[in-house]
């Protein structure tokens, strides 16, 4: 039998991703709405220039992903939005840019307000030497960065760190938000603050609690953090075009 190339063996997988993303993101922007029967395999097959085995493939991700359900003669339904794995890193990605660019941003601000700062205070109780100073090198990636855009990375290492420091692990899909969509957020405060040294300080002030072992004083910092975050956005109409 004659042996694949890696680049033959890499092109089903490719395929049935690129697949499985493009019915995903027509299902998040609303073209195939919860309830509705889609293609057959044939179907997708025509559409995507794709083999079956890649539509199956393609459609096993999506049932994981909680999107999609299959029965047998029937054929794959998309599923109630309360069944789709938003937390999914795929899933999330396809969601932010399916979404209105300030409504995502707002949503996220939502979220950030309820569990970050508990996870602040967590991470003060439970961090390991070694995180902090994963912790620590993300803040100092901010304070080098040569311009806004560039410290966008480091602030969101910044605070993937501090979920892995609160030592919890149903807490760490969360950090598939902050990858996917907290860079959305990070790319505007960091070019739109007034006074970008002022951000560094207030990170630095969640680092210093964290260190001292002090929770509330980590959850407070935090809280100001989403305060004055909320306050650059609330300044002026958020861009639609610009995605990370």
């Amino acid at each position: 039998m004659k042996q694949q190339s890696p680049r033959q063996q890499n092109r089903p997988l490719k395929l049935h991703l690129t697949l499985a993303q493009g019915i995903g993101e027509d299902i998040l922007k609303g073209t195939y709405p919860p309830g509705t029967l889609l293609p057959n395999e044939a179907e997708w097959g025509r559409r995507y220039g794709a083999s079956r085995t890649a539509v199956r493939e393609a459609i096993k991700t999506l049932v994981g992903k909680g999107l999609i359900g299959t029965r047998p003669k029937i054929g794959s339904r998309v599923e109630p939005r309360d069944r789709w794995n938003l937390l999914d890193r795929d899933v999330l990605a396809w969601h932010c840019a399916a979404m209105d660019k300030k409504t995502l941003l707002l949503s996220v601000q939502e979220a950030r307000h309820i569990l970050e700062p508990g996870i602040a205070a967590l991470a003060a109780r439970r961090r390991t030497p070694a995180q902090l100073n994963r912790i620590a090198s993300a803040l100092e990636g901010m304070r080098g960065a040569k311009s806004p855009g560039l410290e966008v990375e480091p602030d969101i290492q910044f605070h993937l760190s501090l979920i892995a420091a609160a030592n919890n692990e149903l807490l760490q899909p969360f950090g598939g938000m902050i990858e996917a969509a907290l860079a959305n957020i990070f790319e505007y405060t960091s070019v739109n603050h007034p006074r970008p040294s002022q951000a560094i300080a207030l990170h630095e002030n969640i680092l210093k609690a964290v260190a001292r072992g002090k929770p509330e004083a980590a959850r407070r910092a935090t809280e100001v953090l989403l305060d004055n975050t909320d306050r650059i956005l609330a300044k002026g109409p958020v861009p639609g075009g610009r995605k990370t």
